[in-house]
């Protein structure tokens, strides 16, 4: 963004490439939905007794219909949440507080998202057991290694990230919630960056609970929801009081309109996501290829473009001999982040590259880029153009970059650019 004034209104960078890891554009249909919502259907969807209520009330349960929909649920098992951080809350915590006098242990993985694992660390103060996985280099998790770390009778809940926010890989859902259901553990998955862009089934992959978030897939931001199996039923403490709102599970008022936002991006991924990913794979193969035909020394992080296992739209990049937060500066007219964006003010490299074993000089010069709904091509040269020439203008201030291309072995020079 740029401001030209002191008072002078926000105006849009040109062509900013916005990540959908970060979040994406809400889709103008999106809004449609939303609007009759926010100027003159003002009722209270909890409201009984009077028609307002009951208007209010019709389109939260249209929207709890259209996102059950689109994960293969029942509406009755659709939680509405302010987002996909509270939805991991309420699910690690929620489970392991409602069975903590019989399970004590629980499973994730070392790249999972922060709120997962700051939940996990949570937990472990209150007398809890947690086992972190780790992942192989492209980010994957062993299913196997889930069935060895399981305990039958004590495991309360597996909690696994369905697609990596920073390099894309999508797990085996269906292997790991398997193994889970097999030892009598729950099965939860934040899937904030799966759905809607890649098919999920709740039943076809074994999930017990399942995070959304309504601003990864084109909705508005301040939504999200929470799929609680119903049969055999998942049962968890309530991490907020009330008035009882969403089963007793999230007490609330339910904001109408951002839940028909999120029931309205859940029905057009539905209807689209095909097609997305096919506009999104050729728009980030042009990405990638046109960076790697201009500069050596870079590294593509996760399973290879077009994998079955990543993300079509996530291109995370580590660029050698470049100081990372000089690149991330340098492309401040872009919208790329060096990680995630709920851990970006942190400049310690990205705890999920160094669990793939990327060494720290190369996890400080990564950059992630994202391809979304709305991406061009126009977006995707700009962005090239713009990485191209940062990156060539911060090696050639590079002693390290002059070295290498005398072909000096740097690895015999002790050295750090921090």
């Amino acid at each position: 963004m740029r401001r030209e004034g002191a008072r002078a209104a926000w105006t849009p960078s040109p062509a900013p490439l916005v990540p959908p890891q970060a979040t994406t554009p809400l889709d103008p249909r999106v809004l449609d939905a939303m609007l009759p919502h926010l100027t003159h259907a003002i009722g209270n969807p909890h409201s009984r007794t009077h028609v307002y209520g009951w208007e209010a009330e019709d389109a939260v349960e249209k929207a709890r219909a259209q996102v059950a929909a689109l994960i293969g649920a029942h509406p009755k098992e659709v939680v509405f949440t302010s987002g996909a951080t509270e939805a991991n809350n309420m699910a690690v915590k929620g489970v392991a507080g409602f069975y903590r006098d019989r399970k004590k242990h629980i499973i994730t993985c070392a790249t999972d998202h922060k709120c997962v694992l700051d939940s996990c660390r949570s937990l472990q103060s209150k007398g809890f057991d947690v086992t972190y996985l780790p992942v192989a280099p492209d980010g994957t998790l062993d299913p196997e290694a889930v069935r060895a770390a399981l305990r039958p009778g004590e495991t309360a809940i597996v909690s696994v990230m369905a697609a990596n926010n920073e390099i894309g890989v999508i797990q085996d859902l269906a292997a790991i919630g398997a193994a889970a259901r097999e030892a009598g553990a729950f099965f939860h998955t934040d899937a904030a960056q799966a759905v809607g862009k890649v098919p999920l089934s709740v039943d076809g992959l074994n999930v017990d609970l399942m995070s959304i978030s309504g601003h990864k897939l084109y909705g508005p931001k301040g939504i999200g929801a929470l799929y609680v199996r119903r049969r055999p039923r998942v049962r968890l403490e309530a991490q907020m009081s009330g008035g009882g709102q969403e089963r007793g599970l999230r007490s609330g008022t339910v904001p109408t309109a951002l839940a028909a936002g999120l029931g309205a991006a859940a029905e057009l991924a539905a209807a689209e996501m095909a097609a997305d990913e096919r506009h999104i794979a050729a728009l980030a193969h042009r990405l990638h290829a046109g960076i790697t035909a201009a500069l050596s020394g870079v590294v593509l992080n996760g399973p290879p473009l077009g994998a079955a296992n990543r993300l079509a739209g996530c291109v995370n990049l580590s660029f050698a001999y470049v100081e990372g937060e000089s690149l991330l500066m340098g492309l401040k007219d872009l919208a790329v982040s060096s990680g995630s964006a709920c851990t970006s003010a942190s400049l310690e490299p990205s705890y999920v590259l160094r669990a793939l074993g990327v060494d720290e000089e190369m996890a400080h010069t990564s950059i992630r880029f994202g391809v979304g709904r709305f991406s061009t091509a126009a977006e995707v040269d700009r962005a090239v153009a713009l990485t191209v020439a940062r990156v060539r203008r911060l090696r050639e201030l590079s002693p390290l970059w002059e070295l290498a291309q005398e072909g000096v072995d740097l690895k015999t020079i002790q050295w750090s650019q921090h």
